[in-house]
């Protein structure tokens, strides 16, 4: 433990948060079972305004497990999912982990590039994806049955048009999937079946849940594996953390996507654990959300600091009323004064920042409900959570109160490993359960922490990761480009902005244009360059490797 901190956080914990939770002892599949049985005629989905009960989500769960089993789907079995946040996406997520299978989310807008090392990787032979992507995936290596997700037929009629695909481009989809194609499934076809039979083993909460793809510390994106512990636990630690929740009565907004850690838990588990309507979006839109907003108003919204600033500001524009948003959690970037203000002074209710890593499901550091919160810190750590501050040179040596460290975290949402990387898994997470975050922390005497700066070099971009290696490998095959360094530049939302500095050949030309063209066909559109820097030389260490880190220090100072 760092000299001088002993859990001296939980003194400032909101009137009711406990200093530990209880262990789990059921998996996830036991909490939608418990949801189904308590809230059983309540709203568990809105989709567009369509509803779907708790009983029915129940249902159709158990009806998608049996037509995943009838396609070869076993315990222990990757299964791919590639869709944007809809009903679908609940209940495959469940039906897969009903069979003891693992989830494995992949971004939909990836291209195929993208999304063929990560299948390579785990090696899912089936995947549930969205019919605009469902070719592609079916390409995949290793891929053998595609399930493809009409959104629209979640929607109700009236609604099928807010997505903003023309219905010939619809139907014109549909009439693509229909033709003959090896392996390819519609969603409809995989809940024609009866409910899966009640001999198959339901999962254990030691069993591995879920596969979620990150930057890790270094090297390309890894398999961050999450246990059902992992995830019943981060779920009961939200739920702990947020004191005057009411079970049962809650309106929850899913405007982060669910193939990213923070929306799987904050949206999808942390929700269905306790009976909220949660309100889906497949992608963020301000006026979707409002439109929404006057029908059933979130009361919990989990989100990134631009999509506060823009409902704050159009919500104040426009009139409409978000006061019944009581609680608001924060993540993936820094938030501005600024932007908590104004969300506060527009919804009357609380918004504050937290901290945590895809590796740690992903919530490890919160600011507290209330008073004690401390703007400009992420907060302190969760119920059952240790924290440490230690050298980054020297991980067994612990930093003094106030000085500048690296975080180590323990606590029963740490992941169990890298997926098929044994050397990455030892290099991250040290004997006695704690995992090395990469990030340079200041921890005060009341247990309060403050992130300043990062050992890994990943750029954060409207709260998605970007890995540099990613975007300079792609932007080092335009023509006249010999090397490249990819950064992220600061902007006053608190996200960055992706940067390709580069080095050319003698008398070459190159532009912003072809840097864009180029990876557009490589790399999904969060991760294109919004800037190229031309420079006659790239600083490099003694072993020849860039130091990103010079680079963009030199921009900013620039």
């Amino acid at each position: 433990m760092t000299t001088g901190l002993e859990h001296t956080w939980v003194a400032h914990y909101a009137e009711g948060v406990p200093a530990e939770i209880a262990q789990p002892t059921g998996s996830l599949v036991d909490l939608l079972t418990e949801a189904v049985a308590a809230y059983a005629h309540r709203p568990a989905l809105e989709f567009f305004g369509a509803e779907v009960t708790y009983a029915e989500l129940g249902r159709r769960v158990e009806r998608a497990a049996e037509g995943l089993r009838r396609l070869g789907v076993r315990a222990g079995d990757r299964v791919g999912l590639v869709l944007p946040n809809c009903p679908e996406h609940i209940v495959a997520f469940y039906a897969v982990l009903r069979l003891g299978a693992v989830v494995v989310e992949h971004n939909p807008l990836y291209t195929p590039t993208e999304m063929a090392h990560q299948f390579e990787d785990h090696g899912a032979t089936v995947a549930v994806a969205w019919d605009v992507v469902a070719t592609d995936v079916a390409r995949l290596p290793r891929v053998e049955h595609v399930v493809a997700v009409d959104l629209t037929a979640s929607m109700p009629w009236t609604k099928r048009l807010a997505l903003r695909l023309p219905l010939r481009r619809a139907r014109e989809l549909r009439a693509r999937l229909t033709a003959p194609s090896t392996g390819t499934t519609p969603w409809s076809d995989l809940l024609g079946h009866g409910p899966l039979g009640p001999s198959v083993p339901r999962p254990s909460v030691d069993d591995l849940a879920a596969i979620q793809y990150t930057s890790g510390t270094t090297g390309v994106p890894k398999g961050a594996m999450l246990t059902h512990r992992n995830l019943v636990a981060n779920a009961a630690q939200g739920r702990a953390w947020v004191p005057g929740m009411r079970p049962g009565q809650e309106v929850v907004y899913a405007v982060l996507p669910m193939f990213h850690a923070y929306g799987l838990t904050l949206c999808l588990t942390f929700a269905m654990s306790m009976g909220a309507r949660l309100v889906l979006f497949p992608r963020f839109d301000v006026d979707l959300v409002l439109d929404a907003a006057k029908k059933h108003p979130p009361t919990f919204l989990p989100a990134v600091p631009p999509i506060y600033e823009r409902l704050a500001k159009t919500a104040r524009d426009r009139g409409i009323d978000l006061t019944a948003t009581r609680f608001a959690i924060s993540g993936a970037m820094a938030l501005p004064r600024e932007t908590l203000e104004l969300w506060e002074e527009v919804t009357g209710g609380l918004l504050v920042e937290g901290y945590g890593l895809t590796e740690t499901s992903p919530v490890a550091v919160g600011n507290p409900i209330g008073r004690e919160r401390r703007p400009g810190a992420v907060g302190v750590p969760f119920p059952s959570t240790d924290i440490r501050v230690v050298d980054p040179e020297d991980p067994t040596r612990d930093r003094p109160v106030g000085e500048r460290g690296e975080l180590l975290i323990r606590g029963p949402q740490v992941f169990s490993g890298y997926w098929g990387k044994p050397d990455e898994t030892r290099a991250a997470l040290l004997d006695g359960g704690w995992f090395r975050t990469g990030d340079i922390v200041v921890v005060d005497e009341d247990g309060f922490v403050s992130v300043v700066d990062r050992i890994k070099e990943v750029i954060i971009t409207g709260g998605f990761n970007v890995m540099p290696s990613e975007v300079e490998a792609v932007v080092r095959t335009v023509s006249g480009v010999t090397d490249a360094a990819a950064v992220g530049l600061p902007k006053p939302d608190g996200s960055e902005e992706v940067v390709a500095v580069v080095t050319t050949e003698p008398g070459a030309h190159v532009d912003l244009e072809a840097v864009q063209a180029r990876c557009r066909s490589d790399l999904a559109a969060y991760k294109v360059p919004r800037r190229v820097v031309v420079v006659d030389e790239l600083p490099r260490s003694q072993i020849g490797k860039v130091l990103r880190k010079q680079v963009r220090d030199s921009l900013i100072s620039g």
